[in-house]
This record gives C-alpha cells, structure tokens and sequence, in this order.
C-alpha cells in the first residue's frame, strides 16, 4: 500500500544475587572505579540507594513474554555499552550506570540487562535511482539479516522509498514473504528521507509500547523530495522512542559531487535516537554492518526511570548516561514529553 505523509518499561529485579557478587569481585580487581560505582556493602542489597520501590518493578523476569502495566511517567532508555576495542560489553551490573534527565540524577527504577524485549523493526530501503546500481546487493543483503535477525517474538516490516514511501509487507515473522517483499521493491526516481523517517516512525508508533522499535535504513542520504521536513522527522522519531540505524550508500564518494545536506540530517535523527550510522565503502560489506547491528541488538541494556522533576507538557528533555570509564555509552539523547 501507499504511505502518504501528513502535514517506557519494566522487567525483573534491579540485580540476582549473583550479579551482586559478581559484581563485587570485579570493583575489587578494579579499585579505581568511582565511589557511585561501588556495590552495597550489604549482602541483602538488591538495588542501588534511592532505587524506586520493588512494586514498580515486573520481579519475573524468568520469560520475555512477561508484561507490567506501568505508570505512562517512566522513561525507557535502551543503552548500547562498547568496551576501548569498540566491542559489545554485556554483564555490567547497575552500579556502572548512571543516568542524568536535564543534568538532574535520577533514581533507576529498571535495569536489564543483554534485554529480551522483542524487536518490532521497520527495514526500510531507499530505491531511487542513484541506488539502482547497488540495488541487487542491498536486496541480498537485506535478505540475508531478515533470516538472521528475526526471533520467534520478533516482527519486522519492509518498505521502499522513493520519491513516494511503500510498505512492501505488513509487520510479520514470516522470513520467506518478507524476503519477497524486499525483491519486489520497484525502482523509483527521487529519493524521501525525512518521509521514510516520519512514517515508519508512525507505524512503529502502533505497535506495542512494551516492544523495541528500531528503522534500519539503506540509502544513498541524498534527500530530494520529501514533502515532510527535517524538524517533523525528528519529532515523530522521539515520540516512537525508535532506534535509528543508517547504512548509507555513497554513490559518489567525493563529499563535493554530493547532496550532503540529508546526510548530516540523519546524522542528527540517528545520534538523536542512539542508532548508529555507517559508511560502507562498497556493498559487500552490508553483510558485516548487519552482523554487527543484529549483534548490538542482543546486546543492550534497558534502563528505565521516573523523571524528577518531570518536564512541561511537549518539551524535548535531555538524557545523559555515564559508564564506568573504559566504556562508552549510545542511547538516545533526547525525549518529547507527553501531555500532562
């Protein structure tokens, strides 16, 4: 069908008993570590000082099935950890974490680590004509990360875009039609990022609150013709809470033959997000920048917290989350407040 534009969560216990151990016998190996990244000295500790009350939190974290309603307040924050060889760090407890709204230090009422929330991804190609000669090997590599990324909990949706935005197959595990969709994607002429943005936003918006959303997008970054703009785009991007991952496909490798001006746009939605952004210098590495998107995925941590104070109504508010040092941390920068 044809897209036309228009003009938070919890899960088990902050800590097991042996994450706290465990925990313990790491800070000793690493007396350095700052005095807020230090674990209880109680052998009961179960959380943080000032954590949030166990009843905000779901204690079963034995299924990822398990759902909690919880107060629409919390601020879900998925952090991806990367260790000074710019690998996945899983296995660190909440004591390495700190997370500040508006510089203000907030109380961790969620913490999981390596996440089992289910993914809702929306993939989405780009196939206008700068990309026709690339187009074979993006659909195959496309292909080849539906198969390995979906999980039995998982559901993705393919679109193309073009000078028009197309859902090409509905959010679904079905691994063969969404790999037909993806090869029926047709050619097209112009190319609509900020629209490509905005609506697959919105449709990952539909989806379950409890879910991730993620947009993985393949494209040249050589915005022509949206009818949305940049601003609207970013706006639907933090309502959805989505990660934005951004293969992008330079046609012309000189940055002065080239459109920029969408590039840098989806820099700042992708940054904005805590996706990541990536620049193959040829197809064949599609496969490897999907490995490590798949990789990065299952290897997340969820935070969660009630913001104190909470912000105005549709106010952008800023996040901040510091690790211990040695690591570095991707998570999305910014949210947009709810209505009151």
């Amino acid at each position: 069908m044809k897209i036309r534009p228009r003009k938070m969560f919890v899960a088990g216990p902050a800590l097991l008993g042996l994450f706290v151990s465990t925990s313990v016998v790491k800070a000793q190996e690493k007396p350095d570590r700052p005095p807020w990244a230090q674990p209880s000295s109680s052998p009961n500790a179960q959380a943080p000082a000032g954590e949030a009350p166990a009843k905000e939190k779901n204690t079963d974290t034995s299924s990822p099935k398990g759902t909690v309603k919880v107060n629409v307040n919390l601020v879900n924050v998925l952090v991806s950890v990367l260790d000074d060889h710019n690998r996945p760090a899983p296995n660190l407890p909440v004591e390495a974490f700190q997370i500040f709204e508006e510089g203000v230090q907030q109380n961790v009422a969620v913490f999981e680590p390596e996440t089992k929330q289910p993914l809702d991804l929306a993939l989405m190609l780009d196939a206008s004509l700068s990309e026709r000669q690339e187009m074979a090997s993006e659909r195959d590599a496309a292909c080849h990360f539906i198969q390995q990324v979906l999980r039995p909990d998982d559901r993705l949706s393919v679109f193309g875009f073009d000078e028009s935005v197309t859902q090409m197959a509905p959010f679904s595990s079905d691994i063969g039609s969404l790999q037909s969709a993806v090869r029926r994607i047709p050619d097209g002429a112009g190319t609509s990022i900020y629209d490509a943005v905005l609506l697959g936003s919105k449709a990952l918006e539909k989806r379950s609150a409890e879910r991730r959303r993620v947009i993985i997008m393949v494209t040249d970054a050589g915005e022509t013709t949206s009818r949305s703009d940049f601003e609207s785009a970013r706006k639907s991007a933090l309502r959805a809470g989505i990660l934005l991952y951004t293969i992008v496909m330079r046609p012309v490798k000189n940055e002065n033959g080239r459109n920029t001006a969408g590039e840098h746009a989806l820099q700042a939605i992708t940054e904005t997000t805590g996706g990541a952004m990536f620049f193959p210098g040829s197809p064949v590495e599609l496969p490897i920048i999907f490995d490590r998107i798949d990789n990065e995925l299952r290897t997340q941590y969820r935070l969660a917290y009630y913001p104190n104070p909470r912000g105005p109504a549709s106010t952008y508010r800023t996040i901040e989350v510091k690790v211990l040092p040695g690591y570095s941390a991707r998570h999305r920068t910014s949210y947009l407040t709810g209505p009151q």
